[in-house]
C-alpha cells in the first residue's frame, strides 16, 4: 500500500528544490581559456565522496551516501532514511605558457540533492548539479607592420565568455530483482553561454571587429543506470554498474554577430553589421559508462569506472566535426576501519583515487587539452551517536596538459567541502 503522506511530502520537498535551483541555480567559478571550446568545461557528476575516489559512481552501492552518477544506486537508500547531501570547492589555478604565469583563484558551489525510500524497493532523489561552464578573459598582442604607410602597427585581441549549462533533476532508482537494480535520471537543461573576440589596432584611424558567440539552452536530458551485486559470501561482494546516456538534437539556439566599427573623433561607430540565428544546431552525445566496486566486509571498496561520450558525431552550430569523443578512465579506494566503534578516527572514511580524461573540444582542428588528476580525503563523523552523517572533505591536484603547441599548461589545486546529513525521518515512534 503507497503511504500517501510520504509521496505528498516528497512531492512538495522536490517543488521547492527545483523551483529554487531552476531559478536561481550557480556553476562553479572557472578561468581557462579552454572554455572557449564546445560548451565549455563539463562538470562530472560526482558528489563529496565521489571526487575524493577519482571521480568513480558506476558501481558505487552504498545507502549513506547519494550517487547521481549511477541512478540505480537510489534504491539502495534505508526506508527510514532521509538524505541531504550539498557541496563547495575552493580552487587554486596556476597557469603557464613558456616564462609566462599566472594566478587565480575562485570559489564555487557545486550541486545539492536529496533522497529518501519512495516506496519499496523505490529510491529517490531531486537536484541540482551544473552540466558545464565557461569563464575566461585574457587577451593577446602581434605586432603588424602597415602595408601602406610601412609603420609599425598593435594589433591586440580580447577573448570574453560567461555563462554554462546548469540541471535540476530527478530520478528513481528500483531494486528489479534481489541483487538487480535500474534507475533513470531525468534533467532539465539550461542557460546562457557567451562568447566574444574584440580586435583592436595602435593605429586611432583602424577598424575594430568584433565577433559574438551566443547559445541558449532550454532542454531535456535522459540517463539510464544498471548495478547487480554478487554477493561471493559474506566478506566479499562484487557490483558491477552500467550507464546510458540518451543522446539526441537540442532544443538550442545559436547566434553569430560581426560588427566591424571605427573610432570617430572619440566614440565608436558601427560600418557594418552581420547575424545568423542557427536553431536546433546543436546536440547532446551518447554517452556509455561502466564500472565495479569490490567490497570487502563493509570496509574496503576499491572501484574503477570507464566514460566515453561520442561527442565526434554530435552537431554543433549546426556544423560536424567541430567536438571529438571524449573517454575518461576512474580509479578510487576507500576505507573505513568499524563504523560502529568507539574510536572516532576508526569511524573514519578514508579515500583516495586517481583519473585520466581526454577532451572532447578541438583546438586549431586537433584534439584538445588531456587532463590528469588524483585526489585524497576523508569522511569525518559529525554526530558521535550517528554514522550516517558526514563532512567529507578532499583534496584534488589537476594537471591540464596541451597537445597543441603554444597553449597553456593549467594545475589546479582543488578543495572540496561537502555535507552528507543523514537521518531517519521517517521513523515511527511507538509511546507505551
Amino acid at each position: 500500500m503507497i503511504d500517501y503522506k510520504r509521496l505528498i511530502s516528497a512531492l512538495l520537498l522536490n517543488t521547492l528544490v527545483l523551483m529554487a535551483f531552476a531559478q536561481n541555480g550557480v556553476s562553479p567559478s572557472t578561468n581557462s581559456p579552454y572554455t572557449r571550446y564546445g560548451f565549455g568545461l563539463l562538470s562530472d557528476q560526482g558528489f563529496g565522496n565521489n571526487k575524493a575516489m577519482g571521480g568513480i559512481g558506476y558501481g558505487l552501492r552504498n545507502g549513506f551516501h547519494i550517487n547521481v552518477s549511477n541512478p540505480a544506486s537510489y534504491s539502495a537508500v534505508d526506508s527510514l532514511t532521509f538524505i541531504f547531501d550539498t557541496g563547495f570547492s575552493l580552487q587554486n589555478a596556476n597557469f603557464k605558457e613558456n616564462n609566462m604565469k599566472a594566478n587565480v583563484k575562485n570559489a564555487s558551489f557545486d550541486y545539492v540533492a536529496v533522497q529518501y525510500r519512495l516506496y519499496k524497493r523505490l529510491g529517490m532523489t531531486v537536484g541540482f548539479v551544473p552540466y558545464s561552464t565557461v569563464g575566461y578573459n585574457f587577451q593577446t598582442a602581434k605586432n603588424l607592420v602597415d602595408e601602406h604607410t610601412n609603420a609599425s602597427v598593435t594589433s591586440t585581441s580580447s577573448y570574453d565568455g560567461s555563462g554554462g549549462i546548469q540541471q535540476v533533476f530527478v530520478g528513481l532508482g528500483y531494486n528489479l530483482l534481489k541483487n538487480l537494480s535500474i534507475g533513470f535520471n531525468a534533467s532539465y537543461l539550461y542557460g546562457d553561454i557567451d562568447h566574444s573576440v574584440s580586435t583592436s589596432f595602435s593605429n586611432a584611424n583602424a577598424y575594430i571587429s568584433v565577433k559574438s558567440d551566443e547559445i541558449a539552452v532550454r532542454d531535456y536530458k535522459l540517463d539510464l543506470g544498471l548495478q547487480y551485486t554478487l554477493n561471493m559470501n559474506k566478506d566479499h561482494k562484487l557490483t558491477i554498474g552500467a550507464i546510458y546516456g540518451l543522446g539526441h538534437k537540442m532544443n538550442a539556439k545559436g547566434y553569430r554577430y560581426n560588427e566591424l566599427k571605427m573610432n570617430n573623433n572619440g566614440s565608436l561607430v558601427t560600418l557594418t553589421y552581420s547575424g545568423d540565428t542557427i536553431r536546433r544546431g546543436f546536440e547532446l552525445p551518447k554517452t556509455l559508462g561502466a564500472g565495479f566496486t569490490y567490497n570487502y566486509k563493509d570496509k574496503l571498496t576499491i572501484g574503477a569506472d570507464f566514460t566515453f561520450q561520442q561527442w565526434g558525431d554530435t552537431s554543433f552550430f549546426g556544423e560536424k566535426n567541430q567536438l571529438t569523443n571524449r573517454k575518461k578512465l576512474s580509479a578510487g579506494l576507500e576505507y573505513l576501519p568499524d563504523k560502529i566503534g568507539r574510536s572516532y578516527y576508526k569511524r573514519i572514511y578514508y579515500r583516495t583515487g586517481a583519473y585520466y580524461s581526454e577532451p572532447y573540444t578541438k583546438i586549431n582542428g586537433q584534439r584538445g587539452a588531456q587532463e590528469y588528476g588524483v585526489s585524497i580525503g576523508v569522511g569525518l563523523p559529525i554526530f558521535l551517536y550517528n554514522y550516517k552523517s558526514f563532512l567529507n572533505l578532499s583534496g584534488q591536484y589537476v594537471h591540464v596538459k596541451p597537445k597543441v603547441s603554444g597553449m597553456l599548461e593549467e594545475n589546479y589545486l582543488r578543495i572540496n567541502i561537502g555535507l552528507t546529513f543523514n537521518e531517519r525521518w521517517f521513523m515511527k515512534w511507538k509511546v507505551d
